[in-house]
């Protein structure tokens, strides 16, 4: 159960019911603002976001999900690609047919979501290598944990020498002398970053992505998230739904949280809309 701000269904309109707020099914700032008003008064977080906490206190109960037919698996030349152009780059489009047939994208549900969550990750498809060029400030704010005042200085403005620290001695890559923490940055349209992860899918390729980590950032930027997705099983997530609610369990699952979901959703509404 999700709910928030934005959100139009009946769900909406049960809960402006119980808050007393015209029942019109839309939630706007009326019915956030009763909703924290509701969770202040009931010891809850008062987000004015109804997930399950909130919606099982008010209700006592958990409504029942909407039932979702399971999604058909089609052929990978079945997909309607010509209806992506003008919505993300051709090369990307060219890319998804070998992608989907070698990373189980069966259906329009699975390539919906990830062409979501990949073209957000990088910048709509424009950014396919990490960028490391941080200042001391920057450095102290998103590395505390390798950086003091003084080492900040010293490092700032150079993205070898502070992807070498940053990711020495861990994911599989040699300690900082090494230079593993720069060869195996972040690259791809899901970044993948570390020696163990470029091990792993060096392997699922014929070239020989450790002795040429850059083909990550070119030629296999999209497959390369694929197989993320498909190594962390995204996938059956992605069968749930086209619903805000599966988006953001996906969204979690890549990013950790929850940061960008508004255009995470808008472009899994464009997309899906475009394939189905």
């Amino acid at each position: 159960m999700l709910l928030k701000k934005g959100d139009n269904n009946e769900d909406v309109k049960k809960l402006q019911i119980k808050l007393g707020v015209d029942p019109v099914g839309n939630f706007g700032p009326k019915t956030e603002e009763a909703v924290k008003v509701w969770q202040r008064a009931n010891g809850l977080e008062d987000d004015g976001v109804v997930g399950d906490g909130t919606w099982n206190k008010m209700f006592g109960t958990t409504p029942a999900p909407t039932a979702t037919p399971a999604p058909t698996t089609i052929l990978v030349s079945s997909f309607k690609l010509d209806k992506l152009k003008g919505h993300i780059p051709d090369s990307v489009i060219a890319a998804i047919p070998d992608t989907a047939a070698k990373f189980n994208i069966t259906n329009v549900l699975r390539l919906a979501h990830f062409l979501a969550q990949a073209g957000h990750e990088s910048g709509q498809f424009k950014a396919t290598s990490e960028n490391l060029n941080y200042s001391s400030k920057g450095l102290l704010g998103i590395f505390p944990k390798y950086f003091t005042p003084a080492l900040a200085e010293s490092y700032s403005r150079q993205p070898q020498k502070i992807a070498n620290r940053v990711y020495g001695g861990r994911m599989g890559n040699g300690a900082e002398p090494t230079g593993d923490g720069f060869k195996f940055r972040g690259r791809g349209y899901i970044q993948l970053t570390g020696k163990d992860n470029y091990t792993q899918f060096d392997k699922t390729v014929p070239e020989d992505i450790l002795a040429n980590p850059d083909l990550i950032s070119g030629k296999y930027a999209l497959m390369s998230a694929a197989w993320f997705f498909d190594k962390n099983k995204l996938w059956s997530i992605c069968d749930k739904g086209a619903d805000q609610g599966t988006v953001t369990a996906v969204t979690k699952r890549v990013n950790g949280g929850t940061i960008g979901l508004p255009d995470r959703i808008k472009h899994f509404n464009e997309y899906y809309n475009l394939l189905k």
